[in-house]
């Protein structure tokens, strides 16, 4: 039976160990250009360039910024494994992530810098608005989707190695058989 969507310990929907996150912001006046430039740097930093795996807040799923109203608001939507303050917390730590979202928060309203973790939450939660719905095609976190791709990778190799027939003969493999032939 698939997982219900239900209130998550912090703002936004959960769907098992996975909460949405959806914020809205309103750009300063005439700094939509600017925001979009900034925007566009941030594609270009490890992590975050597309192809890239590797963001500094590992227990993002994925994060995507949108303007909209002609470069007037903002959105920045994502959703995360774990409680809401932790996930305040690892990315008030993250160093890099920070820094980078100073760059591009600068540019809205009601902006005032990220000084401690209580400004931090203070700005999100005053931006912040639950989704109506929200649904997951995959049931893991990050960290087990990660570890699912190692061992694929692994088990590929395994199945490569010139050895591999004699010792995919034992009965107890072949339900992983029968997985890798898809």
């Amino acid at each position: 039976m698939a997982p219900s969507s239900e209130q998550s310990p912090g703002p936004g929907v959960g769907v098992g160990p996975t909460s949405e996150f959806s914020l809205f912001f309103r750009v300063k006046e005439g700094m939509g250009d600017s925001l979009r430039a900034a925007l566009n740097e941030l594609m270009k930093t490890p992590g975050y360039r597309p192809g890239d795996y590797g963001m500094a807040v590992a227990t993002i799923h994925e994060a995507r910024f949108v303007l909209f109203d002609d470069d007037t608001r903002l959105a920045f939507i994502t959703s995360f494994d774990g409680p809401w303050d932790s996930y305040m917390e690892d990315f008030f730590n993250s160093g890099p992530t920070l820094e980078l979202f100073d760059v591009i928060f600068k540019h809205t309203e009601s902006y005032g810098g990220l000084p401690d973790l209580a400004a931090e939450k203070a700005f999100i939660l005053g931006a912040q608005r639950s989704a109506a719905a929200y649904a997951r095609n995959y049931p893991g976190t990050v960290k087990e989707i990660r570890k699912a791709e190692r061992v694929a990778a692994a088990f590929q190799r395994v199945l490569d190695h010139p050895d591999a027939a004699a010792a995919l003969q034992h009965p107890a493999l072949q339900p992983l058989l029968d997985e890798a032939g898809d």
